[in-house]
């Protein structure tokens, strides 16, 4: 069932930018930061944005550490920063922290018992260690989760029933393909694994090269790519070896030969320049392909759908960026009261009008064009089948296993293709041990 218009697709794969920035110290630092720190003021009350009751205005900055680029942050800083310290008092100052290093940063300040950054927004991939080493404050029964975000962007980053991040951001891909080349075929877009390899025989025997393509660029991409099939399958990539993993890596490997030499260095870029330039006529990508395809490139004839499903359905994976409180802050209530200011109703529609990210919330409605309508309801279809990659220790050791199954099987053809995962199952096994899982 498709929801309302609400979900932006100008969401770019990747907004991380490579600058990295360290705390209020030494750090590139956007936003204000004119104020001291923990000086409390008898100003007016006031609200912000949907969140809390009236509160008092106080003399308080918080220290905010985010990946964006930096069109991001002037949208941060002047269209929600601004208006929320307007509002309370409270001065936000916005820090650019790399998500690969916000676990090092926060250790760092901790064993030093410094309280520089107050809240932080990583991606889900990074919150295992971020957890198991305490950085971050247990908000159960202090916070409110609205009811407007959908449970399953959220339930799976809960450790042992504890509430300690809140989602602001989710990215989910669906698929795009060539209205008038798959007319030219007699082809419909594929509802599952059989009619994609249908798809691909198609094309490829009537144009002698692969028009379909996968994202199997080394790395994350292919893990993706992978864990969709996986999952789709009723498999487990953390066990890598069942049934479910066994059937998605034969699929792949019957797939190869007719999907696009490209996919092999196909990430979401590559994705879009190649529907940009009509090398391929079908591929997965984030919402900002529609943006770059359709609008940018002016391909009108490209349009989109959730996707195929595998033997056991449909299967999305989503990569989410979540909100966090440093532990031991000494601003944990007006910590809280910005993170539910970030999930307001008011905020997400800002994202998703002024940014194209997809809005955490399913009401956070905001101004499209007619054009991008449709590509706005499949992403908000999306969602719905969407898991978040899995929230492990050892999750790069499970990467790697994907990553090198992928190439013996499906890319060398390797034909044991069990007695393979067999053995990528006992590294990821011993992986865990290692890890005290």
């Amino acid at each position: 069932m498709k929801l309302k218009k609400t979900v932006a697709m100008l969401i770019a794969a990747v907004t991380v930018t490579t600058a990295l920035a360290g705390c209020t110290a030494s750090g590139q630092q956007s936003g204000s930061s004119d104020t001291a720190a923990g000086q409390e003021s008898t100003g007016d009350t006031t609200t912000a944005g949907n969140t809390t009751a009236a509160v008092q205005k106080k003399d308080v900055t918080l220290n905010f550490a985010i990946p964006l680029a930096e069109e991001e942050w002037h949208v941060f800083r002047d269209q929600i920063f601004k208006p929320f310290e307007e509002q309370t008092g409270i001065k936000i100052n916005g820090i650019q922290m790399e998500n690969k290093d916000m676990e090092s940063k926060l250790e760092a300040l901790k064993q030093a018992g410094k309280h520089e950054i107050d809240l932080f927004a990583p991606s889900t991939v990074y919150l295992p260690g971020i957890v198991d080493k305490d950085l971050a404050e247990d908000l159960s029964g202090s916070i409110s989760i609205p009811e407007q975000i959908p449970k399953n962007l959220y339930s799976e980053f809960q450790f042992d029933g504890k509430t300690q991040f809140v989602p602001l951001r989710p990215n989910v891909q669906t698929n795009y393909y060539y209205t008038d080349r798959f007319e030219q075929y007699g082809l419909e877009a594929p509802k599952n694994w059989n009619e994609l390899l249908n798809v691909a025989k198609t094309l490829y025997e009537a144009e002698g090269v692969g028009r379909v393509a996968i994202q199997a660029n080394s790395g994350s991409a292919l893990t993706i790519t992978t864990i969709e099939f996986i999952r789709s399958a009723g498999g487990d990539p953390l066990v890598l070896n069942d049934e479910g993993s066994v059937a998605a890596f034969t699929f792949l490997q019957e797939l190869w030969p007719y999907l696009s030499p490209e996919s092999k260095r196909a990430d979401f870029n590559v994705i879009n320049e190649l529907l940009a330039t009509e090398v391929i006529y079908y591929g997965a990508n984030w919402p900002y392909c529609s943006t770059v395809v359709v609008k940018e490139s002016g391909k009108d004839q490209v349009a989109s759908y959730v996707g195929f499903e595998g033997p056991k359905g449909i299967s999305k994976v989503t990569t989410t960026t979540v909100m966090g409180i440093v532990n031991g802050t000494p601003h944990r209530e007006e910590a809280i009261q910005f993170l539910e200011y970030l999930m307001s109703e008011e905020v997400q529609s800002i994202l998703f009008t002024e940014l194209g990210w997809a809005p955490a919330r399913n009401d956070a409605i905001g101004e499209i064009e007619e054009w991008q309508r449709p590509f706005i309801e499949d992403v908000q279809e999306a969602l719905q089948y969407a898991q978040s990659r899995p929230i492990v220790p050892y999750w790069s050791d499970v990467d790697k296993a994907i990553n090198d199954a992928f190439k013996d099987i499906v890319i060398d053809g390797k034909e044991d293709v069990q007695g393979i995962l067999d053995g990528y199952h006992e590294q990821i096994e011993a992986a865990k041990a290692a890890k005290g899982e």
